[in-house]
C-alpha cells in the first residue's frame, strides 16, 4: 500500500479528534475522506501533510514511516481549501515559487512552469494575477502550483469549497481527469457526498473521529456497514446526481 495510517490517535485540549484511526490507499488511487463537520476529516489530512503529529499511531507513505518528518520533508503537494495563493505574484510566478525553494534552474523552472500551464489549459494567463482570475482558473493554479514540485502524494483541502456552484461540476471533472492522467496518489477532503461519488476511487467515510466505513462509491452506496453510514447517504439523491 502507499499510504497508511495504522492507530492513529490524536487530541486537542481533550478533544479527541481521531480514534485508532486505520486505512491503506494503493498507488495512483484518488482517495476521498468523507464526513460532517467535525468528523476528523481534516485532522486526518493535516497529520499526513505533518501540519500537525499523531499523539500515536504510524503515518506510513510509500512503506517509509513518517512521523518524525517535517511536512517540507515529506514530499506533498497541498491544495488548500481558500488556494492561499501568492497575491502580488502572478500565475506563473506562483507555479514556480516550490521549484525556485527547491533552487532548481531557471530553464527547469520554465520549462516546468510552461508544461504545467498548458496540463491546466492557462498557457496565455501566465501573468495575469490571482484577484484577475475566476475561482476556476485559481484553483487550477493552485493545483498546478502543488504539483511544480512533482510530490510523491497530493493532498486537497474541500478543493471545490470556494467554487461557484455552476462550475463545481465541470471542475470535478477536471480534476479527476487531470489526477489520473499525472497519475499521482492523491486524498481530498469533502462533506458532500456527490463530490466524493463522482471524483472519489475510494471513499473513508469518518464520524466522531472513527473510520466508519472504507469501500468503493459503489460499495458504499449498496453496502453500507454502520447506522451512520446508512443515515449518512441518501442513496436515492446521490444517484440521481452522479453515475455510481
Amino acid at each position: 500500500m502507499y499510504v497508511e495510517m495504522r492507530n492513529i490517535n490524536k487530541t486537542f485540549d481533550g478533544f479527541q479528534a481521531s480514534k485508532e484511526v486505520s486505512f491503506e490507499i494503493e498507488k495512483g488511487r484518488l482517495a476521498a475522506l468523507l464526513g460532517p463537520s467535525g468528523s476528523g476529516k481534516t485532522t486526518i489530512l493535516r497529520m499526513i501533510a505533518g501540519l500537525d503529529v499523531p499523539d500515536s499511531g504510524d503515518i506510513l507513505i510509500n512503506g517509509e514511516r513518517v512521523n518524525h518528518l517535517p511536512g517540507s520533508k515529506r514530499g506533498i503537494g497541498f491544495v488548500f481549501q481558500n488556494y492561499a495563493l501568492f497575491r502580488y505574484m502572478t500565475v506563473a510566478q506562483n507555479i514556480a515559487f516550490g521549484l525556485e525553494v527547491q533552487k532548481k534552474s531557471r530553464k527547469e523552472i520554465q520549462n516546468r512552469v510552461d508544461e504545467l500551464l498548458e496540463l491546466i489549459s492557462m498557457q496565455d494567463l501566465g501573468k495575469r494575477y490571482p484577484h484577475q482570475l475566476s475561482g476556476g482558473q485559481k484553483q487550477r493554479t493552485a493545483f498546478a502550483r502543488a504539483l511544480a514540485p512533482n510530490p510523491r502524494l497530493l493532498l486537497l483541502d474541500e478543493p471545490f469549497a470556494a467554487i461557484d456552484a455552476k462550475v463545481r461540476r465541470e471542475l470535478r471533472t477536471w480534476l479527476k481527469e487531470m489526477i489520473r492522467g499525472v497519475g499521482i496518489t492523491s486524498i481530498f477532503v469533502t462533506h458532500d457526498q456527490e463530490e466524493a461519488m463522482e471524483v472519489a476511487d475510494q471513499i473513508i467515510i469518518t464520524n466522531h473521529g472513527r473510520i466508519e466505513q472504507i469501500g468503493s462509491p459503489e460499495e458504499i452506496c449498496t453496502e453500507p456497514q454502520t447506522e451512520f453510514v446508512k443515515e449518512f447517504i441518501d442513496v436515492e439523491r446521490v444517484r440521481k446526481n452522479t453515475e455510481v
